[in-house]
């Protein structure tokens, strides 16, 4: 029931009759009776993106809030005809569910009560996409909200597969499934020209996924090494698989090209098992989730932390903060944290949201805040870094582009201490994205670097994730880690 609070003011010079005051009660309480043009349906206030067989959840409620248990409640695509779900009558109808959405919704109504439903829909396909919207509907009042639903599939890795010599050189193809909408894909040289494919098709199957398949000649003494690269236009992401062809190969014809057919395969086994293995790594990174807090006093003027320094972002040097010189503070607007580590494994999160700029990783606990002027683990800095919501890199010690599945909005830190080693996870797909390797010299500490200006008009800060507490592992899960390392081809006719 809706929750009204009424005042009285008996000092009033010209009261109210009494009976006069007792018909505004009544209609003030009487059940039911809303005002539709004071009432607003709220959903999603822009068009949402989902990921091919994931799961994207649409809210909707009223404004003010009131009760609407006993309203009919319509989740619906283009008209309202179209049920997508119905909340009737105090329960779910599914009759009228249009049949693609039999078994892929679940509605909550934990918060019905304050006029708040969430509407799940799973296993999202390409022919989710499009317009939907949500009606509230009760004997006095009738209202909805509409917005679109946009459908984003990342491929599978690309396959790279020798076929024959011809023409003098060698032809390589390249083949990828599960994208949507229709990738781009192109061949490139080493310095990042475009190659004219030899040919090249992109077909999409009935659940309206694309598949692609394209080839290129590679001549002896052109290149010394070709990349095939799809890119989903709705996404920004890219994938890539690079193939360096060594001379001698280029050279000797046939005779080397069952030979390098097995090394394709091989490097073709090695990233199937380096994804399944980062995985397995991200969850036994896990068990080291410790506490980590930043400390305001490391701060750079333009970065505000956040009370219980979890949080941190950028608003512009604050007036009581400007330093004695500003130029100390031009290069390294970033925080590190309370903590300090030397010895053990230790892991972290930081949710990063949807910031379009931001810089994660560690640092010497020695090192300057104003640092080099790049970033470098030769300046005792190992750190990862989006750049304008495109680019992914490492610096080792040169900046190193880095291709993900998925775009991360948790990225999860392990530092190992001991082995002196320090490792990225994606934690929205539990990917292995990079590991440093090298010699610390001192105790580390987290570092934050959000970035700014971020481009967007209110830009998610930083945020260290409170995780779960995790038994201690046992030695002999301490003696079976993994640990991935760059792949070296044992020929160097061919690499990553």
């Amino acid at each position: 029931m809706a929750d009204f609070s009424v005042s009285m003011d008996f000092s009033l010079t010209a009261p109210l009759s009494s009976s006069l005051f007792l018909s505004h009660l009544l209609l003030l309480f009487q059940p039911g009776k809303l005002n539709s043009e004071e009432v607003k349906v709220l959903g999603p206030d822009h068009s949402m993106l989902a990921l091919v067989g994931e799961e994207v959840e649409f809210s909707c409620h009223l404004s003010p809030y009131l009760d609407a248990e006993h309203m009919e409640i319509r989740w619906f695509r283009s008209q309202t005809s179209e049920v997508v779900h119905l909340y009737q009558h105090g329960q779910e109808l599914y009759h009228q569910q249009m049949t693609q959405f039999h078994n892929r919704t679940k509605l909550l109504k934990d918060d019905i009560a304050v006029g708040s439903m969430v509407l799940e829909l799973h296993s999202i396909v390409p022919s989710d996409e499009g317009p939907y919207g949500c009606r509230f509907l009760s004997s006095d009042f009738s209202g909805e909200a509409v917005w679109e639903l946009e459908v984003a599939g990342l491929g599978s890795d690309p396959h790279i597969s020798l076929e024959v010599f011809k023409e003098g050189g060698i032809q390589l193809r390249c083949s990828s499934h599960g994208w949507y909408p229709k990738p781009k894909v192109q061949w490139k040289d080493h310095q990042g020209n475009c190659l004219s494919p030899k040919s090249e098709a992109i077909n999409q199957d009935a659940q309206g996924l694309f598949s692609l398949e394209t080839s290129v000649v590679v001549k002896g003494g052109a290149h010394r090494n070709v990349s095939c690269f799809i890119q989903n236009p709705l996404l920004v992401q890219k994938k890539e698989f690079v193939v360096q062809i060594a001379e001698k190969f280029k050279k000797q014809g046939k005779n080397e090209q069952g030979k390098l057919m097995a090394e394709l395969e091989k490097l073709q086994k090695e990233l199937d098992w380096r994804r399944t293995e980062g995985q397995a790594e991200w969850r036994a990174a896990q068990q080291y989730a410790v506490k980590v807090t930043l400390d305001p006093a490391t701060a750079h003027p333009s970065l505000e932390v956040s009370e219980d320094g979890k949080s941190v972002c950028s608003h512009g040097i604050a007036p009581n903060r400007v330093p004695d010189d500003p130029q100390r503070f031009s290069e390294q607007t970033c925080v590190l944290s309370q903590e300090r580590f030397s010895v053990g494994r230790h892991y972290w999160e930081v949710h990063v949201g949807r910031r379009s700029r931001w810089f994660l990783g560690a640092c010497l606990a020695t090192v300057s805040r104003v640092g080099p002027t790049r970033l470098s683990p030769a300046g005792g800095y190992w750190v990862m870094g989006l750049w304008n919501d495109c680019e992914y890199f490492v610096l080792d010690p040169h900046r190193v582009a880095l291709t993900l599945r998925v775009p991360p909005r948790r990225v999860g830190i392990l530092l190992d201490c001991d082995a002196g080693k320090l490792s990225f996870f994606n934690g929205s797909d539990g990917s292995h994205i990079f590991t440093f390797t090298d010699t610390f010299s001192g105790e580390l500490c987290a570092y934050l670097r959000p970035r700014a200006p971020d481009g967007t008009e209110h830009p998610d800060p930083l945020t260290i994730c409170t995780l779960p507490k995790r038994g201690p592992r046992s030695p002999e899960e301490d003696h079976n880690d993994t640990w991935l390392q760059p792949y070296e081809p044992s020929d160097p006719a061919l690499g990553l």
